[in-house]
């Protein structure tokens, strides 16, 4: 499979550029070709170490998402994160353009990297890196994690495995990824004099801790979407489970087309 290639476009107003592309491995969802020359102190493993973190320095004398982070440091140190910037974003499929902040930029990238990154605890959000969306707002990242996270589920039933529905999984994910961002942020805090790449970092851990009360509050601020799979028959009375599990399948089939026809 040919890999994904993901280009990030950082255009300042002095006509000045900042360009990323990222290889992605189609198969393991992992960056390919992307570690940098020379490793600072930084990246070593036991620096500023996640309390959770799950690797040793047996098989790792570095952390795999900090090393991915080197070039974005590098590139970024001196700007600011309220400096703007028009990003705009080529996938396979689509062109993504906004004028933002420069660490609203910088944080869209370095979530894409840190699911891409070779990290345990992030090594979950790889799906979404997948099928990746540049500068998501809250909404959209609750919607995305927590319909990956349910699809991932189907998959496990599949297996026969217990599926978790409460998405009691999902909060610990975000929980971990809490600790990941803390720690990230202290490596950081050595390795840059500005604080374009710490917000940015900062803005994704909000995310992280948005999610976790968003399903605590059973998902209300989404769920008016889903008013249609509610609505009884209105005319004809009560169906029977098998007019009702036709009506599911052509629900779901006029769905599927919907949503192709927008392709």
């Amino acid at each position: 499979m040919k890999p994904v290639i993901i280009r990030y476009c950082f255009s300042f107003a002095d006509g000045y550029q900042e360009v990323f592309d990222l290889h992605i491995d189609a198969q393991r969802i992992e960056l390919i070709g992307d570690d940098p020359d020379s490793l600072p102190l930084w990246t070593e493993l036991d620096f500023h170490k996640c309390p959770n973190c799950l690797l040793t320095k047996r098989t790792h004398t570095h952390c795999p998402l900090a090393v991915h982070l080197v070039k974005i440091v590098n590139r970024f140190d001196g700007l600011l994160s309220y400096d703007s910037v028009r990003i705009d974003v080529y996938t396979e499929e689509r062109v993504i353009s906004q004028d933002t902040t420069v660490q609203r930029g910088i944080g869209s990238l370095m979530g894409l990297i840190m699911a891409t990154s070779g990290c345990p605890h992030t090594a979950f959000f790889k799906p979404m890196a997948r099928f990746h969306l540049p500068l998501a707002s809250t909404e959209e990242t609750v919607y995305r994690a927590t319909s990956m996270y349910l699809l991932a589920q189907y998959f496990l039933k599949k297996k026969r495995r217990i599926a978790d529905l409460e998405l009691q999984g999902l909060k610990q994910i975000y929980r971990d990824i809490q600790v990941v961002n803390t720690s990230i942020v202290e490596r950081l805090r050595r390795a840059t004099g500005t604080d374009s790449s710490l917000n940015a970092i900062i803005l994704l851990d909000i995310y992280s801790k948005a999610l976790p009360l968003a399903i605590e509050e059973s998902l209300k601020a989404i769920r008016y979407l889903f008013a249609p799979f509610f609505k009884k028959k209105e005319k004809g009375g009560r169906q029977s489970a098998k007019q009702r599990g036709t009506s599911q399948h052509l629900s779901s089939s006029s769905i599927f087309l919907i949503e192709n026809s927008r392709e």
